[in-house]
C-alpha cells in the first residue's frame, strides 16, 4: 500500500488538504468547486458497532443536495491512524453501504477516518472502490482522515471579504 497518508482518489485529481478540498484547483485543470454548490462538509458519526452498511447509511438520513460527507466511525475512538502496524479490523463502507450511497444520495466526495474506505477482505474492498470510482456520479474517496477533534456538524468554506488570501496550512518534508 503506497496510499499511508490521506488519500484522495481520483482520476483527475491530486491529493489537497479535505477543507481546502472543496473550493481549489487541481494542477491537472480539473475545479471542484465547479463540480457543484453550495460547498458544504458535513461530518456524520456512525454507530460504533457496525461498517457503513446500508441499513447504517438510511439511518444516518443524510438530506439530497448534501455534496460531502466524512464519516467519524469507530477508528477514530480507536486512534487507528496514530497505529505504527495496518489494522485490518477498522471500519468502513460494506458494498451495499456504497451501493446505498450512489443510488440514494447526492455526495460526490465521501471522507473516512482510516486507509480505506472499503473493508476487508479484498473481494468488499475492490467491489466498493469500482462502485464509488466508476460510477457515473463521480464520488470522490478521501481516505486516511484524522477526525480526532472533529465536532459533528455542517462546515462551509471561510468567507473572506475583500481578501487577497486565505489561511492554509503547508507542509514540508525531507
Amino acid at each position: 500500500m503506497t496510499n499511508h497518508n490521506t488519500s484522495l482518489f481520483c482520476p483527475l485529481l491530486p491529493l489537497a488538504a479535505v477543507l481546502a478540498l472543496v473550493s481549489v484547483t487541481s494542477v491537472v485543470g480539473a475545479k471542484l468547486h465547479e463540480k457543484e454548490s453550495p460547498v458544504l462538509v458535513v461530518v456524520v458519526d456512525t454507530p460504533r458497532d457496525k461498517n457503513i452498511t446500508a441499513e447504517v447509511m438510511r439511518s444516518l438520513n443524510i438530506p439530497r443536495g448534501v455534496k460531502r460527507v466524512l464519516f467519524q466511525t469507530l477508528n477514530t475512538d480507536r486512534r487507528l491512524m496514530y497505529k505504527k502496524e495496518f489494522d485490518s479490523s477498522y471500519a468502513a463502507f460494506t458494498s451495499d453501504g456504497a451501493e446505498y450511497l450512489v443510488q440514494n444520495t447526492d455526495i460526490k466526495l465521501v471522507g473516512v477516518d482510516y486507509l480505506s474506505v472499503a473493508i476487508n477482505p479484498k473481494e468488499e474492498l475492490v467491489k466498493v472502490h469500482h462502485q464509488l470510482l466508476l460510477d457515473p456520479k463521480d464520488i470522490i474517496p478521501v481516505e486516511g482522515l484524522n477526525l480526532d477533534d472533529a465536532v459533528l456538524g455542517v462546515y462551509t468554506p471561510l468567507r473572506l471579504v475583500h481578501g487577497d488570501g486565505s489561511p492554509t496550512r503547508c507542509l514540508l518534508f525531507k
